[in-house]
Parts: structure tokens; sequence; C-alpha cells
């Protein structure tokens, strides 16, 4: 299988010397080049390669403004940067924006090769030096946007919640911590109401999924 592949670059010496060692691989075809952002979005939609190779900081438009674009226009290629442009949330916003992968300008060029082939059979491909903080901050965002999602219990609504789950009745809680039946009730319905739970076997399962009782 041929790969079709477009690259785009401003400088003309890095455009022109890529191009000419992908021209010596037997699978990738180059269908056409770019200088700028506007060349590339026109030439990706005209020529319909399967992947386009470009720096995201190219002028005119930038290359995570092309890859918005192209994908906002459902245009089946795929976006591989080059970039010598290592910044964490640059590389983020490019895959956000819907890159397939961001390879570093200074590896060597069998690492784009690679890239391009894994990109092509549907492979995220990031340089090994860029993996482990865009893995670290995605941690980090998935670790906010859950404590974001969890609503907040008071500590009297997670023992209340602990008792109810050990299979406690209102009338027992309410001896053992000295409060009356009618707060116990209280305490009960505020926190199936913060949890949207329904029933005190809804409860027992979130009370054991948050270490709250074994």
């Amino acid at each position: 299988m041929t790969i079709r592949v477009v690259v785009a670059d401003d400088h003309a010496m890095i455009r022109e010397g890529l191009i000419s060692l992908l021209q010596r691989e037997a699978d990738i075809e180059v269908l056409a080049q770019a200088r700028d952002g506007i060349e590339l979005y026109n030439v990706v939609h005209t020529v319909r390669p399967d992947i386009a190779i470009l720096d995201i900081g190219m002028p005119t438009l930038n290359g995570i403004e092309v890859i918005r674009r192209l994908r906002a226009d459902e245009i089946p290629c795929k976006l591989l940067c080059l970039s010598v442009n290592n910044q964490r949330e640059d590389v983020i916003a490019a895959l956000d924006a819907g890159a397939s992968g961001y390879v570093l300008k200074e590896n060597s060029y069998e690492e784009l090769s690679r890239a391009i082939r894994r990109v092509m059979v549907d492979q995220i491909y990031l340089s090994g030096e860029l993996l482990g903080g865009v893995l670290d901050a995605r941690r980090k965002v998935t670790r906010a946007d859950d404590a974001a999602r969890l609503p907040v219990l008071t500590q009297r609504e997670r023992q209340i919640a602990q008792l109810f789950a050990e299979g406690h009745s209102t009338k027992t809680i309410a001896r053992m911590l000295f409060l009356s039946d009618k707060t116990i009730a209280s305490h009960r319905e505020n926190t199936f109401r913060k949890l949207g739970l329904r029933n005190i076997a809804e409860l027992t399962r979130y009370a054991i999924r948050e270490g709250l009782t074994p």
C-alpha cells in the first residue's frame, strides 16, 4: 500500500530535504508541498492525501488552526506534526485539535518514517521525549475532572453513609451518634440528593467504592 503525503513547512530547505528523503521510500508518495497554513489547507482539499506532515509554527495560519479546520471539514486525512516546539501545552493543543502524532525535528528521519507508518494504521505517535509530559498532563486533567464531578459530603454525612451501608437502622445510628431520628433521616436524604441515589443498596455500593466500608 502506498502512503500518499503532503509536506508543509515555511522553511524551503527543511521542506525540500524532507521531500527528498520521503521520495526514497518505496511505500511513500509525496503528492504536494505547502509553504504556509493557508496553502496547506487548500492543498489538502485539492489532492486529498492520506497524511499531511506539518509544522505547527507556520505563517498566515498556524498548524494547530489548520488541524482544527480540516477536522471540522471532516477531511479524511491524518495529520502529523513535525516541529522544533517541544512545549507540552502546544503538543497537547495539537492532539486535542485532531493531530494523530507529534515528532520533534531534532530526532532522526527514521523516527519520522516510523511515525508515518504508525499513524497510517490509526495509531497515535509521539516522540519519546514528549510522551511522559503528555501522559502526566492527561492524568492531572483526569484527576481534576473526577474531583469536580464528585459531590462533596460533609464529615457527618460520610459517617452516616458508612453506618447505613454497614446495615444499621435510622434508630440505631441516632442512638450511636446521640442524635434524633429526624436528624439522621435528614442527613440520609441530603446524601441521597447529593449523590443522585435512590436507596440504601445504591448507598452501600457508593460507600464500598469510596472506601467508607469494606
